[in-house]
């Protein structure tokens, strides 16, 4: 007699989304186990199936014996009771003998049927934590259920998934059976059961994000270098692109910022910067800064990553951000120390000259620069104020500042004695060399070489008393015939 499993499989497989092959194997396990529990032994009892899985049946295996040799009911059977089940049985055959479920008491049954739901709930736990571990990193959308201490607890669908109140935005608020988007970000099972971890924190889930809006990114047109985030306030994003015609900023925000905004939307109204990679630690550092406009980045320390970035007054706020959340995020993201200052703050300084000079290579005319100070905020020890009067004027480059007469800089509101330090500073530190001008003497002290032509004209020449060669007056020896040379000199009466 065959047990009706029919209903059962069903109400599983729609229950438990367990495979049939699973719930088939599970059945067979349970009353093999109770057939052991009941005899003792199960090496001789076989479970089969019907064609169509709806029905079971157990069987005893049992070696066909003559009628007077039977040592075991349980592995033998007569000859004359085995031809009642198989007209063609003989001696040492083997044949199968069903077994009447109703042989099994009430506590046998118990223990099978408990047997079996443990079974059951480790084959549901083990495939349900097969397929979210392949997910793991992933989005999925789900529906708050409750909270409790903090942790809201999300509907899934087959299983239910936490959203621990770290891994939640300090934007965001939620209330019952309200949709919530989040990244898989931990699949674990133990003793308790499977647990899903969510969150809506974590970078990845700005990257995710950027890779269902952003179709550039999901085909790598378009790559992102790093994501760094302060979740619910600002997110800052470093992308470039793998191919010259595409601008990795533009395919992420989007023709009239439609992609952004979606991604805005999302992060209810989360702060994004995305801005561009740049291998070049000075503009990468310069890129990190937006929205703040950087004028100059000098690097003070390459080995321990230190870097100055120079910014307008107007601009100190905007480039720190609210706490300092800006620069942080930008120290972040190019892995860098950045210390920001003013223009004003920077001129007080005293910066090393190779870090001017690197500043002027990378933001100005690299040809038109030489290995000197150029500028005149970059002398050291100048008053920053005065400097402050000639860049208002358009005097910036040390050049222009010598190029004015005295009367036309101290029409710029200098005085006399602030035109006197200056000076001398330029002195100090700058090589001038004033090149087309005649009778003008070098650094050296040395005469130009039209000077010494005239001077040499005009050395009176006199003739040697030997040999009739010409002489003057600095010569001690004739350079025709050696001899001696000897000049005096008579008073004028």
């Amino acid at each position: 007699m065959g047990i009706n499993m029919s209903q059962t499989i069903r109400q599983l497989q729609q229950d438990r989304g367990i495979s049939e092959d699973l719930i088939l194997r599970t059945i067979e396990n349970t009353l093999i186990a109770a057939y052991k529990q009941r005899y003792g032994r199960d090496e001789n009892v076989v479970v089969q199936f019907d064609d169509e899985n709806m029905e079971v049946s157990i069987f005893e295996k049992r070696m066909i014996v003559d009628n007077d040799d039977i040592y075991s009911e349980l592995l033998e059977i007569e000859l004359d009771k085995a031809k009642e089940l198989n007209p063609d049985a003989e001696i040492g055959d083997e044949i199968l003998v069903e077994i009447d479920p109703e042989q099994f008491d009430r506590i046998q049954v118990q223990s099978a049927k408990q047997k079996a739901h443990q079974t059951i709930r480790e084959i549901q736990k083990d495939s349900l934590y097969s397929e979210f571990k392949d997910k793991e990193g992933e989005i999925i959308i789900g529906y708050y259920q409750r909270e409790r201490n903090g942790t809201i607890y999300v509907d899934l669908g087959k299983v239910e998934g936490t959203l621990p109140r770290r891994f939640q935005s300090p934007r965001e608020t939620y209330h019952v059976n309200d949709r919530i988007k989040a990244l898989i970000a931990e699949v674990n099972k133990d003793k308790a059961g499977l647990q899903i971890v969510l969150s809506r924190t974590h970078t990845e889930f700005v990257r995710t994000i950027f890779e269902l809006e952003v179709p550039e990114i999901y085909d790598k047109t378009v790559e992102i270098h790093k994501i760094v985030r302060e979740p619910g306030f600002r997110t800052k994003l470093a992308v470039y692109s793998n191919r010259e015609d595409v601008d990795p900023v533009g395919a992420c925000v989007g023709l009239k910022g439609v992609r952004i905004q979606a991604v805005i939307k999302e992060l209810e109204g989360e702060k994004i910067d995305i801005l561009k990679y740049d291998p070049d630690p000075r503009r990468f550092i310069k890129n990190a800064l937006s929205p703040a406009e950087v004028r100059e980045v000098i690097i003070l320390d390459e080995g321990k990553k230190q870097a100055l970035a120079v910014v307008s007054d107007t601009m100190l706020s905007l480039a720190i951000g609210k706490q300092g959340l800006n620069v942080r995020l930008a120290n972040r993201l190019v892995d860098w120390n950045i210390d920001v200052k003013t223009e004003t703050q920077f001129s007080e300084m005293d910066i090393a000259a190779e870090s001017r000079r690197a500043v002027s290579e990378l933001f100005g005319d690299a040809d038109s620069y030489t290995d000197e100070i150029s500028r005149i905020s970059e002398l050291p020890g100048v008053n920053s104020q005065i400097a402050k009067i000639l860049l208002d004027n358009g005097i910036d480059f040390i050049e222009d500042f010598l190029g004015l007469t005295q009367e036309e800089l101290e029409a710029k509101g200098l005085t006399l004695s602030d035109l006197e330090d200056l000076r001398k500073l330029i002195e100090e530190y700058v090589e001038i060399v004033e090149e087309d001008e005649e009778y003008e003497e070098d650094d050296d002290g040395e005469k130009s070489a039209e000077e010494t032509d005239e001077d040499e004209a005009d050395v009176e020449e006199y003739e040697c008393p030997e040999c009739g060669a010409k002489i003057t007056v600095d010569m001690t020896t004739c350079p025709s015939c050696g001899i001696g040379l000897s000049f005096e000199y008579e008073e004028e009466e």
